[in-house]
C-alpha cells in the first residue's frame, strides 16, 4: 500500500512537471485515474467521486452553484 501511494505521488509529480507546473491539479489526477482504468467515458471523474467519497470531500472536489451564482469550490 505504501508503495502504491509512493508511485501515485511520483506519477502526479511527473504529470505536473510535464505540464510546466509546480502544483498538482485535478486534471493530473484525472489523467492518472484514466491510465488506471478507473475513469472512463462511462465512468467520468465526478461520478467516481460521488460514488466513493463522503459528502464533505465531494463538496471540495465537485463545483456546485450557490445562491447569487457563486460557484464553490473556485478553480
Amino acid at each position: 500500500t505504501e508503495r502504491y501511494f509512493k508511485q501515485l505521488s511520483n506519477d502526479l509529480e511527473a504529470y505536473s512537471k510535464h505540464a510546466g507546473r509546480k502544483t498538482v491539479e485535478m486534471a493530473d489526477m484525472e489523467v492518472l485515474l484514466r491510465r488506471q482504468g478507473l475513469v472512463t467515458d462511462k465512468m467520468p471523474m465526478h461520478v467516481l467521486i460521488e460514488r466513493n467519497l463522503p459528502l464533505e470531500y465531494r463538496k471540495l472536489l465537485i463545483p456546485i452553484a450557490e445562491s447569487g451564482n457563486k460557484v464553490i469550490p473556485r478553480k
